[in-house]
């Protein structure tokens, strides 16, 4: 006979991305760290900052909650470490919030240092008093259950990316953009010349340039035809 289906699986030990490492991607814009990638990373546009506090950088722990479920995200709690980013999959489930202030307070004494869900979440106020960023794609008062089945640390789909526990994930106004830690040193090397040209480029805004130096060139390589 069959074992009977568990409520959760969930995988307590995997490799997070080393702290100095996810160090050269805080602070840096989110577009600038998808150029440095390839222009991609970024996480479903709806996912956006619902609280006061707006930007993080920090690891993947991984939550499949299901729809208007969250044992799994409770159980992630025990598994967190302080820098961790709790990414909570409700397969774009919005008709009840999936975590709230309470949840998130909780997150923040365990050293989470950010919730993100591709469902949506209550409690805003509270949500702004805890202090940490929480991103969704909206809000509900409605409450989820706590029957699961759940999964925590395992790979998941989130916003039309797919986010392995442990991988650098980084949040600001534009969105959230997920560096694969297997590609995060390669990204990071990017990242030096993006900074870069995008210094240089915000250097001949303020000197009155109109146009980038490079559309010349693209006119000569590409073609133009002017029409009346």
């Amino acid at each position: 006979m069959a074992a009977p289906e568990t409520a959760l699986t969930i995988r307590k030990n995997f490799e997070r991305a080393a702290a100095d490492l996810v160090q050269r991607f805080s602070g840096i814009p989110t577009g600038n760290i998808c150029d440095a990638q390839g222009r991609i990373g970024a996480l479903d546009y709806r996912i956006k900052p619902v609280s006061a506090a707006k930007a993080f950088c920090g690891t993947a722990l991984t939550v499949d909650a299901g729809p208007r479920d969250n044992l799994a995200a409770w159980a992630a709690l025990e598994v967190a470490r302080p820098g961790d980013v709790i990414l909570i999959r409700t397969g774009e489930f919005c008709e009840s919030s999936v975590v709230g202030d309470i949840y998130v307070g909780m997150a923040r004494n365990a050293g989470v240092v950010a919730v993100v869900t591709d469902g949506v979440v209550r409690d805003i106020p509270g949500i702004d008093a805890v202090g940490i960023p929480v991103f969704a794609r909206g809000v509900s008062p409605n409450s989820p259950w706590k029957n699961g089945p759940g999964k925590v640390g395992l790979p998941i789909a989130i916003g039309g990316v797919t986010v392995e526990a442990g991988d650098i994930v980084v949040g600001d106004q534009d969105g959230v953009v997920v560096v694969l830690r297997l590609k995060a040193a390669a990204a990071g090397d990017a990242l030096t010349s993006v900074l870069a040209k995008e210094a240089q480029m915000e250097q001949g805004v303020k000197a009155g340039l109109a146009a980038p130096a490079w559309l010349e060139e693209a006119r000569k390589t590409k073609g133009v035809t002017y029409v009346d």
